[in-house]
């Protein structure tokens, strides 16, 4: 396929009259072509097509087609369907009432040009240049962010079948490609062992017939990658995805101790960051979140949210499951910056706000990154009567430590953290802490000790923004300041309840990634609508329980 790009004309005139008619009050299709004009135009995919070839439908309307698909959950069938047969569509498009469309398979094969160009994500700039250029959405201001989990298209399987559905994939995918190579060395036993999903088979009980079954399926695909790796097997076979995810698979599943193949220890396997849930889905991982354990990924939306204009989306981010929130503050803030939409004020949770990322995000960026630092956690500072960090005097002139006794800790040395952070390390000499009467209050290590209470503390910057934070959270000013922050909530539900956000469509980082930058240019064009419709916002939902409530 090539690439003959056509600048969208006008919608021709019987398309816009029968559509009028259709749709007197308009539509959402209506008013985005009416409101936006052409949204994507051919010349923006030019690098995903080649010179050559038999010329392509437009992917300018491809683009909007798909955004559309998101906006009313239709499937590709349905979305080409409407292609071929929905007024506001055609108009929307710019179609002669008479044009066939395309198959519904060609859609499929627009994404997989979005997902290799990594350009998925200018179709969200296009539409906020669009909103830019009208007035709807300026830089400065507020933004939120905030994250939820993403489920994987892949069914989740754990255990014995999750090694079971490996070896019985890798087969399945040999078995098509080179099926009578597989069949002269097969042992007969496979036939009956991996026939079946394994959810689907009767296994046994007890725990030593099912660590007997899991070494034996260890030996198995071990048995089966040894023969891959022989002079008689097919060499594409060993390059074959199924395959390599059963070598991924193994290796970090099991070991080979005197000839035999034992499965490895829990602590001996890697950590969840690098270890595979699925044959089904190798991108995916396996997280815990409040009690809560899933298989997949997790999205981060950002929006802004001042009262004058529509609460568009204004970056998106996907990441596997166990990624934490506070890495995703920087690219925010450098993807915003290179798009001039940087907010004055960032509304993020607890996740997101370390001292660190108010320290960058006020340098770098001039944003001031609003959330609650975690407390600390030491036992001097849960015990009232404890002395905890926040007691100490520090001078950093001339880098002293004083406690609230009047001892003073010379011993002041810069360090690395166990996560490779700076941090200062303080440490008051024994014979000031061991005739202390305070001794009790202040640190636990015995009276016979050789040292004394230490402290631990982030650089200068670091150390200030947490006890300015600290000493800010608790009044009425910056509660009501932080408050804007729920709204992003209502902006996760809407994702989840309308658009399928918590459900991948697709297998792969990269494809949830697509699906998830489709979803937040839907939900922006759905808020644009509602702004040029003057629909009210919703209003936070109230039990009949909690109206009740006496005012205090």
């Amino acid at each position: 396929m090539s690439l003959h790009a056509k600048r969208i004309d006008e919608v021709p005139e019987e398309t816009a009259r029968v559509a009028r008619a259709a749709f007197p009050k308009g539509s959402l299709a209506m008013r985005i072509r009416d409101e936006l004009g052409e949204l994507f135009s051919d010349a923006g995919f030019a690098g995903l097509y080649p010179v050559r070839g038999k010329p392509a439908w437009s992917p300018g309307r491809l683009a909007l087609v798909s955004v559309m698909q998101f906006a009313e959950g239709l499937s590709d069938r349905q979305a080409a369907d409407a292609v071929r047969g929905r007024l506001d569509w055609k108009y929307l498009l710019g179609l002669e009432l008479a044009d066939p469309g395309f198959d519904h398979s060609v859609l499929t094969e627009f994404r997989d040009r979005l997902v290799a160009g990594g350009a998925g994500t200018s179709l969200l700039d296009q539409v906020l240049e669009a909103a830019s250029v009208r007035g709807l959405l300026k830089a400065g201001g507020r933004a939120r962010t905030d994250s939820t989990i993403v489920l994987s298209a892949a069914r989740q399987i754990n255990g014995l079948v999750r090694l079971g559905e490996t070896l019985r994939a890798a087969l399945n995918t040999v078995a098509a490609r080179e099926p009578e190579w597989l069949a002269s060395w097969a042992p007969s036993g496979w036939f009956d062992r991996y026939p079946i999903r394994f959810e689907d088979a009767r296994l046994p009980k007890g725990k030593a017939k099912r660590t007997e079954l899991i070494e034996q399926i260890g030996a198995d695909g071990l048995s089966l990658l040894t023969a891959l790796n022989g002079p008689d097997a097919p060499a594409s076979l060993r390059l074959l995805d199924r395959i390599q995810t059963l070598r991924r698979m193994w290796v970090q599943q099991y070991f080979v101790d005197d000839g035999q193949v034992r499965r490895r220890d829990l602590k001996d396997r890697p950590p969840g960051s690098e270890r595979l849930v699925t044959p089904y889905d190798t991108d995916a991982r396996g997280s815990v979140k409040r009690g809560i354990f899933w298989d997949g990924y997790k999205v981060h939306l950002t929006e802004t949210c001042e009262p004058d204009s529509p609460n568009l989306i204004t970056h998106v981010a996907t990441t596997d499951s166990t990624v934490q929130d506070v890495r995703l503050v920087a690219p925010i803030h450098a993807h915003l910056a290179e798009r001039r939409l940087l907010p004055e004020r960032h509304l993020v949770d607890a996740g997101y706000a370390t001292a660190r990322e108010v320290v960058t995000a006020s340098r770098d960026h001039q944003v001031d990154l609003v959330g609650p630092i975690l407390s600390s956690t030491s036992w001097q500072t849960t015990d009232d009567e404890g002395f905890s960090q926040a007691d100490f005097t520090i001078d950093w002139e001339n880098r002293r430590v004083t406690c609230p006794n009047g001892k003073t800790a010379s011993n002041w040395q810069e360090d690395r953290s166990q996560q490779g952070t700076a941090v200062v390390r303080a440490r008051f000499p024994a014979t000031a802490c061991r005739p202390c009467q305070d001794r009790e209050q202040c640190t636990r290590s015995g009276t016979k000790s050789n040292t004394g209470r230490r402290i631990t503390l982030r650089p200068r910057a670091e150390q200030e923004v947490i006890q300015q934070a600290r000493a800010q959270e608790d009044t009425q000013e910056w509660k009501k300041q932080y408050a804007h922050r729920a709204g992003v909530e209502g902006t996760i539900s809407q994702g989840v309840r309308a658009f399928g956000l918590r459900r991948c469509r697709y297998h792969g980082l990269a494809k949830a990634r697509l699906q998830h930058q489709l979803t937040a240019t839907a939900m922006n064009l759905h808020r644009l609508n509602a702004w040029w419709t003057n629909t009210p916002r919703a209003h936070t939902r109230t039990s009949r329980l909690a109206a009740l409530r006496p005012a205090e």
